[in-house]
């Protein structure tokens, strides 16, 4: 698919990998939805990406992944602005670290792990079936395709650290969904794949000390450095414009495998 002229949605876009992917569909000419659930933030990266690329070639939206009425609020309200979107970056996504049993002996909530859970795997459902049911009714494109979806992973959906019972799982379940719902949905010409990045120098990780990022940096085999959020960007709208690539999910980590703690 041809980024040039097309509506895309992305979730998480307020900050981050979400930030990097919407300013890199804008360059590629694209008409950029920002949607995040800190509506100041989504606000702000639309008016940057506004400036640097023209009024009107994004927008920003609060957007609750978990609720169907408010993703479903966002994709009408942006259709309404660039037209029905053929691309769905699912970035949106939070994480958390909780031992099972914690050090007074006590079990984990489980009301943290629901939530973790609900963000990231049912928030990325939740985003995935709106927007596909919108984009199964557009007329179809060059090789009978009709738009393309990429969601977020991780690789802490295959080698999980201590704590991470809850991030693993969810991200262990987007993993899982990648290949059915890219069967699913090939009757109707969109693409399905996920990028599984490693340790990424976010505003999440800006928060540690520098000492711990260097650490952590020196755990990459190559580039023995925290990989860059537009690198995550630019292999997102790769997967778009490349049509063979479905039902894939790519690790971006340096060739990392985490350790257990």
């Amino acid at each position: 698919m041809k980024i040039q002229g097309q509506a895309a949605l992305v979730t998480g876009g307020g900050s981050g990998l979400g930030e990097a992917t919407a300013r890199e569909l804008a360059r590629l000419g694209a008409r950029v939805a920002v949607l995040d659930v800190n509506m100041d933030n989504a606000k702000r990266v639309a008016a940057e990406i506004g400036a640097q690329y023209g009024d009107g070639c994004a927008v920003g939206l609060q957007a609750d992944v978990t609720s169907g009425d408010s993703m479903q609020a966002a994709i009408d309200t942006a259709a309404e602005a660039h037209g029905p979107a053929r691309i769905l970056m699912q970035i949106a996504g939070i994480g958390t670290a909780k031992r099972v049993i914690g050090k007074d002996g006590s079990p984990a909530s489980l009301e943290d792990f629901t939530r973790v859970v609900n963000v990231n795997l049912v928030g990325t459902y939740n985003a995935a079936r709106l927007f596909a049911a919108a984009c199964a009714k557009l007329e179809p494109m060059e090789d009978g395709e009709r738009g393309a979806m990429v969601f977020t992973a991780s690789v802490a959906a295959f080698d999980g650290q201590v704590g991470q019972q809850a991030y693993s799982a969810s991200k262990g379940g987007v993993v899982g969904m990648t290949l059915p719902m890219a069967r699913d949905l090939a009757q109707y010409g969109i693409r399905v794949c996920t990028i599984a990045p490693g340790l990424f120098l976010t505003p999440l990780m800006r928060t540690l000390p520098e000492p711990v990022q260097q650490s952590l940096a020196a755990s990459i085999p190559f580039p023995q450095r925290l990989g860059k959020p537009e690198e995550f960007a630019e292999l997102a709208c790769h997967i778009v414009s490349n049509g063979h690539l479905n039902g894939e999910v790519i690790r971006l980590d340096g060739a990392l495998r985490m350790a257990p703690r």
